[in-house]
C-alpha cells in the first residue's frame, strides 16, 4: 500500500499537480504545458514561457506550468485537464505535438481559452478545426532562417551546415530558408559557398546529447565553418561542439547568445512578444478566437537580434536593408523543397546541392 501511494505521489509530482495550502488547492490563471523539453530548454519552451512569466509578474496575475508525464496525446489532455482542474482560465501549449490534445480539449474544455503555437488543432482525420476558444500560431520560420543565411554568408562564411532536430513542418521551414537565404546572399557577393547534401541533417530528436556533439564536432573538422542548429535542447550539444573547435553556430527561436560565446547568431521568432500579445487581449476581452495568425517579418514575428549578435562585418544597415526587402514582399522566401527550386530558377542561382528528400521529412 504504501509503494503504491508512493509511485502516485511521484507521478503527481512529474506532471505537476497544483499544491495545496490550508487544505485548499491554490488557483493559477495562466498555465503553459511543456512539450518534449522543459521550460529551461533554452529554446521553444522557455522562450514562450518567460514570455508568460514576464507578463503574469507585471500584473500580478497567477501563472503555472505543467510537464506532461510522457509524450503522447492522451498525457497532453491529462496535463491540460490538470492545468484546468487547477483553475487555468487560458492554457499556452507550444508546439505541434499538441495538435491532438487541443483539438480534443476545446471541445472539452469550452469555457477555457487555448493558445496553439505552431500547430493547428486537428483530430484523426488532419482535418484543423479552431474553435472560438482557441487561437493557431505560427511563424514564418522560413524568413527567419534566410535573414540567419544570408547574414552568415554576407559575413564570410563559405562552409555551412544545418542539423534541424525532426523534420517537422517548422523545423523544415528553417533550414529550407536557411539554405535559399545562403545562396542568394552568395549570388550577391559573386562567390562560391559549399553546402552539401550531406550538411543537411535532421537529428532525429530534440535532446542534447553526446552523439550530435561528435557529429557537429566531425563536421567542424571537417571543414564546415558555421552550423545552424534548429533542434531544441539538441541545440545545445552543437554549441559545446562549436566551443570545443572555436567554431561558431547560429541559435534558434530565442537569443541563444548568452548561452555560448560561439553564437554568431539567433533566428528568432517571437515567441514571448506574441503570447503576451494574446494574454492581453484575453485580459482585454478581445481575444482572437477561430483565428489562425500567421506572423512573419511583416509584424516582426522573426528575425535576427542584431544588438546580440557577433557578426564580424555585417552590420545594423545591411540587416535593416534585406530586412525591409523580406519583410515588404520584394523577396519571397520558399518555405519547402518545390519553392526552393522555384526560388533558385527565379533569381539565377547556382550550385543547389541540396537534394529533395534532405530538405522535407
Amino acid at each position: 500500500m504504501i509503494k503504491k501511494l508512493l509511485m502516485v505521489l511521484v507521478c503527481i509530482a512529474v506532471i505537476g499537480l497544483p499544491l495545496f495550502a490550508g487544505g485548499a488547492a491554490e488557483q493559477y490563471e495562466i498555465a503553459m504545458i511543456t512539450d518534449a523539453g522543459d521550460i529551461d530548454d533554452e529554446s521553444f519552451n522557455q522562450g514562450t514561457w518567460e514570455g508568460i512569466v514576464e507578463y503574469a509578474e507585471e500584473r500580478g496575475v497567477s501563472h503555472r506550468y505543467y510537464r506532461p508525464s510522457e509524450i503522447s496525446t492522451s498525457a497532453y489532455i491529462s496535463a491540460i485537464d490538470l492545468a484546468v482542474r487547477g483553475g487555468a482560465q487560458i492554457v499556452v501549449t507550444p508546439g505541434f505535438l499538441f495538435e491532438e490534445a487541443i483539438y480534443a480539449a476545446q471541445e472539452s474544455h469550452p469555457d477555457v481559452k487555448f493558445v496553439l503555437i505552431d500547430g493547428a488543432p486537428h483530430g484523426g482525420d488532419y482535418e484543423p478545426y479552431v474553435a472560438e476558444n482557441t487561437v493557431s500560431v505560427f511563424y514564418a520560420e522560413e524568413e527567419s532562417g534566410f535573414l540567419a543565411g544570408y547574414a552568415a554568408v554576407k559575413d564570410g562564411f563559405t562552409d555551412l551546415g544545418y542539423m534541424g532536430g525532426m523534420a517537422v513542418p517548422a523545423v523544415v521551414r528553417f533550414g529550407v530558408g536557411y539554405v535559399a537565404g545562403a545562396y542568394y546572399a552568395a549570388e550577391e557577393l559573386g562567390s562560391d559557398i559549399s553546402f552539401p547534401d550531406n550538411r543537411y541533417e535532421y537529428l532525429g530528436d530534440f535532446d542534447p546529447s553526446d552523439t550530435h556533439k561528435s557529429q557537429a564536432e566531425s563536421w567542424y573538422n571537417a571543414g564546415t565553418d558555421i552550423i545552424f542548429a534548429a533542434a531544441g535542447g539538441a541545440g545545445s550539444s552543437v554549441m559545446a561542439a562549436a566551443e570545443d573547435q572555436d567554431a561558431w553556430m547560429i541559435g534558434v527561436d530565442v537569443d541563444q547568445s548568452a548561452n555560448s560565446d560561439r553564437v554568431i547568431t539567433s533566428a528568432m521568432k517571437a515567441l514571448g512578444v506574441s503570447v503576451q500579445q494574446i494574454l492581453d487581449d484575453f485580459y482585454n476581452d478581445a481575444f482572437p478566437g477561430g483565428e489562425t495568425l500567421n506572423l512573419t517579418a511583416t509584424e516582426d514575428g522573426v528575425g535576427l537580434p542584431m544588438e546580440s549578435s557577433r557578426f564580424r562585418s555585417f552590420d545594423e544597415a545591411a540587416y535593416n536593408e534585406i530586412f525591409a526587402a523580406v519583410a515588404g514582399g520584394d523577396i519571397a522566401v520558399p518555405s519547402n523543397y518545390q519553392e526552393l527550386t522555384r526560388f533558385f530558377d527565379e533569381h539565377d542561382l547556382s550550385g543547389l546541392e541540396i537534394q529533395e528528400g534532405t530538405v522535407q521529412p
